[in-house]
């Protein structure tokens, strides 16, 4: 995902907009609408934005299905050891079998 709003914006303000749209949901005539609003008030760049975040935070508190936000991190750090792990192995078996052919040549 590039991109990633993650990155761009700080947690503290991820949380602060997921509340401020529970907050003044009721003052609109849509979901959508608050979502709209509190993106205008704090600057986020779209309200498609604050709507994945007031989903994201929906899964994360159990209300919905999904993978959470440490599910998603774990998964990734695992991906990335996966890959280290995967590029020693194939390190090791060039190594192997290089030493392997220096055993099998004749000595003089």
């Amino acid at each position: 995902m590039s991109g990633s709003t993650s990155k761009r914006y700080p947690a503290e303000l991820r949380e602060r907009a997921v509340r401020m749209v529970a907050e003044v949901r009721a003052d609109h005539d849509s979901e959508w609408a608050a979502m709209t609003r509190v993106a205008e008030l704090l600057g986020v760049g779209t309200p498609e934005t604050v709507r994945k975040w007031c989903r994201q935070a929906e899964i994360d508190a159990g209300d919905k299905p999904g993978v959470t936000t440490g599910d998603s991190a774990e998964l990734k750090r695992l991906k990335r050891e996966n890959a280290e792990l995967k590029r020693a192995n194939a390190i090791l078996k060039a190594a192997s079998a290089f030493f392997a052919a220096e055993l099998d040549r004749p000595q003089r």
